[in-house]
Order: structure tokens, then sequence, then C-alpha cells
């Protein structure tokens, strides 16, 4: 059975990690309802719930052999906790979450599109 994953970072098409998605089938461009913030943490960003932006990113359908090895990259459950994320018009789908505790103070991308991370001042 296939998870459906929303990736908002380093796995999306083009980036350092998305080799790891090579089995998944790709399902299209999606948005969050503008209810989170995108963080940058260094080379990599994190999605946590509370905010306005809508973030951009892709949905994936992932199955069950590729999801030990996404968890491991993101560091989940430790780092990231796989959860629900709202979507705009794109069905259901999980995400990787910041867990609270490592939330800190890091600077936000306000415009919720990590490509365009470069745009955003000190990135």
């Amino acid at each position: 059975m296939a998870t459906r994953l929303f990736i908002y970072g380093t796995l999306m098409r083009g980036e350092v990690g998305h080799h790891l998605l090579a089995d998944a089938r790709y399902v299209g461009p999606a948005r969050t309802h503008a209810r989170y913030t995108l963080l940058r943490l260094g080379w990599y960003p994190a999605l946590i719930e509370g905010g306005e932006t809508s973030v951009r990113g892709e949905v994936y359908a992932v199955d069950d052999e590729t999801l030990p090895a996404l968890d491991a990259y993101e560091d989940a459950p430790a780092l990231y906790a796989r959860a629900p994320v709202a979507l705009l018009d794109a069905g259901p789908a999980s995400a990787y979450l910041l867990r609270a505790e490592h939330r800190g103070r890091h600077p936000t991308i306000p415009h919720g599109d990590w490509r365009r991370r470069d745009e955003v001042p000190g990135g």
C-alpha cells in the first residue's frame, strides 16, 4: 500500500535527496493551506504547524519499502515526525514536520518555497 507524502525541501525533484524517491510515483505539485511556517535549518528546510504560510512542494505515492529510507534520511522520529498535513486540492497526505523540541530560532522562508530560498535575506 502506498503512502501519499508531501515533500517540500531536499527530497524534491532537482534537490540533493531526490534519488531516495526513485521508486516512488510522482503525483503532482501541491501547496499546503496557509497555516504552516517553513524554516531554514542551514542546507535543509523544516515545516512546522502554526503560521500563515502556504508551503509549496510535491506529492509522491511512496511504497512501504521506501518509507524506512526516507525516515532515516529525515531522522524520524527523533528530529521529524511524519504526520498528516492539510493540502489545497491535492487530497490527503503526510509530511515530515519538525518536532517541537527542535524548533529553536531559525530563519523563516516567508514565501513558503524552498526552491526560492536564496531570495530570502540571509539565505
